[in-house]
């Protein structure tokens, strides 16, 4: 039976998981190595004050994922942002119409960071698409729709970089 509840504190638990060798530990708080993720999640906010401003040396900007956590003075929080998790529970049966390619080369690598940035600047570092898999779809060799895996828990996989470049979106109605 799958233990969903890993999923109210994903970073921690990916952290503690499969991603334990990524993890950048600071008191009661767990990061992930900024090279690769700008994430961090604790199981203690009234604990995590000290750790979350030791990170904040290391970076600029970062993001805390779950319950608001307690900051100092030297910690401020720019943004809230309210997202919603979802779980596949039954593989989705369809007819794939493009060749879906493994990014996994260092010009794959670098095309894909290109892409997430242009389309979602700040989220995805050169070091991510390290952490599990991604793939992409080509036309006339230029990489226009990615996809990739992010934090992993034992039980869990979190879907991450779905980008399409704007020239190759439309509306369906």
């Amino acid at each position: 039976m799958l233990k969903e509840h890993v999923l109210d504190n994903p970073v921690w638990n990916s952290l503690n998981q499969v991603h334990k060798g990524f993890s950048i530990t600071h008191q009661a708080v767990k990061f992930y190595n900024p090279a690769y993720c700008l994430f961090g999640g604790s199981v203690d906010v009234a604990k995590s004050i000290n750790g979350i401003s030791e990170y904040s040396s290391m970076v600029d900007d970062f993001f805390v994922v779950g319950e608001k956590p307690l900051l100092d003075s030297s910690v401020a929080i720019k943004r809230d942002l309210v997202c919603n998790q979802m779980v596949l529970e039954e593989r989705i049966d369809m007819e794939l119409r493009e060749q879906i390619i493994h990014l996994k080369d260092e010009n794959k690598k670098r095309e894909l960071f290109d892409l997430v940035s242009l389309v979602q600047p700040g989220y995805f570092k050169n070091k991510t698409v390290d952490l599990e898999k991604y793939f992409g779809i080509y036309k006339a060799h230029k990489l226009i729709s990615v996809t990739g895996e992010r934090m992993k828990m034992n039980e869990f996989t979190e879907i991450s970089a779905i980008v399409t470049h704007p020239e190759h979106t439309r509306w369906l109605c």
